[in-house]
């Protein structure tokens, strides 16, 4: 829901022109009965008399080497984030570091894995502080799933009754469910960084991720019909409206062939490919340094609508999102987004409050 309509305002790039017959149409009326309508719109009858034009230029993909170069500091650790399976530092203000810490194991997922990172995206969700996050794997590769020999135990029902037995089973596969749905449920984007083998339940955790980046190197299985069961914790929901081809997502998973980054990125698994991991992380971590730069009522209120659209229908989305702006717009977040442009301020200057 606009400004009445925001893009009425802000084609993009940002463009606001000098001149109002040269702009697209601008509806002052239907904004003034916002909380904060009335200074907006005096900032932007003040810009359309004037004669400047504004090109904000949001694109992550013009990065600053200075901005590379911040990255390349050592990681700070956070107090609280203490993790036997993952490890979590601060990578820059407002973005946090998430890496899959068992690279002696190739980063397989052990009953420590499963709790733990539960844990660690519920205590990032209610982070003030942090804005974005980067998910990667530590050593040789992302992750190769599932490990088998750490779970086996958990995986036998206690008892001999079918029906007991089927209940435990039930409970522990919602957990395990739970440990990627609370990366998707968490409001802050969270940027999948993948390099080498993403393997069965690695590719359940990156389809609950929000922009997923990848290594030459990088390849991706549907692993679980090797071992002879169906993909439980995510996959087989997320994957087929991730890439949109309901014909690939079954191959894949009928199939546990590889499929190479190329392919990833023909298919609209990934968003882009890197050379290596080492060029990779850095635009992962300045993507998330450019996203955590903006307002965080604007990107989380993004993030949660856009969740919510893929899951009903357009009619029922476009309910929830006015129900949802009918506060959201009254943040102070847009005025302070406007004056900047105007100034032609860079938007990591600009203070947003804490969300």
């Amino acid at each position: 829901m606009p400004l009445t309509n925001m893009a009425e305002f802000v084609p993009a790039p940002f463009v606001f022109s000098g001149s109002p017959s040269r702009s697209r149409p601008v509806s002052i009326e239907m904004a003034a009965g916002m909380t904060v309508s009335s200074k907006l719109r005096g900032l932007l009858m003040q810009q359309l008399r004037g004669t400047t034009q504004l090109y904000f230029n949001v694109s992550p993909r013009s990065l600053s080497s200075s901005a590379q170069e911040a990255f390349k500091s050592a990681p700070e650790e956070l107090s609280g984030h203490n993790y036997e399976s993952i490890q979590v530092t601060s990578a820059q203000k407002h973005v946090l570091h998430v890496q899959l810490n068992r690279p002696e194991k190739r980063n397989a997922m052990n009953q420590a894995f499963w709790r733990e990172l539960v844990e660690c995206f519920q205590k990032i969700a209610e982070d003030s502080d942090c804005r974005a996050v980067v998910i990667s794997g530590a050593g040789k590769m992302f992750s190769s799933g599932i490990d088998i020999m750490d779970m086996a135990k958990l995986l036998q029902p206690p008892g001999d009754d079918t029906a007991r037995k089927a209940w435990y089973l039930r409970d522990l596969i919602s957990r395990f469910q739970k440990t990627f749905t609370v990366i998707e449920k968490c409001p802050k984007p969270v940027i999948a960084a993948i390099h080498g083998g993403c393997i069965g339940g690695a590719v359940d955790l990156i389809t609950a991720c929000d922009i997923r980046y990848c290594t030459q190197d990088a390849f991706f299985q549907v692993k679980e019909v090797d071992i002879g069961l169906a993909a439980d914790v995510g996959t087989l929901q997320r994957l087929p409206r991730v890439i949109g081809n309901q014909s690939l997502v079954n191959e894949l998973t009928f199939t546990a062939r590889k499929m190479m980054a190329d392919e990833a990125l023909d298919s609209g698994l990934v968003s882009r490919v890197f050379t290596d991991k080492d060029v990779m992380l850095n635009a992962a971590f300045a993507l998330a340094s450019e996203i955590s730069s903006k307002s965080p009522v604007a990107v989380q209120g993004s993030k949660i609508n856009l969740i919510y659209s893929r899951d009903h229908s357009v009619d029922e989305s476009l309910n929830y999102m006015a129900t949802w702006n009918m506060s959201m717009l009254q943040t102070q977040d847009i005025i302070k987004s406007v004056q900047a442009a105007m100034e032609k301020k860079d938007m990591k200057n600009v203070t947003f409050s804490k969300l």
